[in-house]
């Protein structure tokens, strides 16, 4: 480009770093926000996860204190070791 046209070789050098710099800003904030996206999509995913276990405990820990009731205890003595409370003749107190 001559020097007539207006703008010297060191203007035109300098507008092309100058429009590739915008280029590759924009294209970086472009691929900044996408990172963003998808980082926030995952965590959304992760807090999802952990309500269901959340849930899933709580149902763990009323099934847990279900079986672990007195009369749940002593309805499977009852029924699988055949356990009962014996009568009073047959309990004998030990003195020392």
């Amino acid at each position: 480009m001559a020097e007539h046209d207006g703008l010297s070789r060191s203007a035109w050098l300098g507008l092309v770093l100058l429009w590739a710099g915008t280029i590759s800003s924009a294209l970086g904030v472009v691929y900044a926000r996408h990172e963003s996206r998808k980082a926030f999509i995952n965590l959304q995913a992760l807090y999802d996860e952990r309500d269901e276990l959340d849930i899933d405990w709580d149902r763990l820990l009323i099934e847990q204190s279900t079986w672990a009731t007195h009369a749940r205890i002593e309805q499977m003595a009852r029924q699988r070791l055949k356990m009962r409370v014996p009568d009073p003749a047959e309990i004998v107190i030990l003195r020392p």
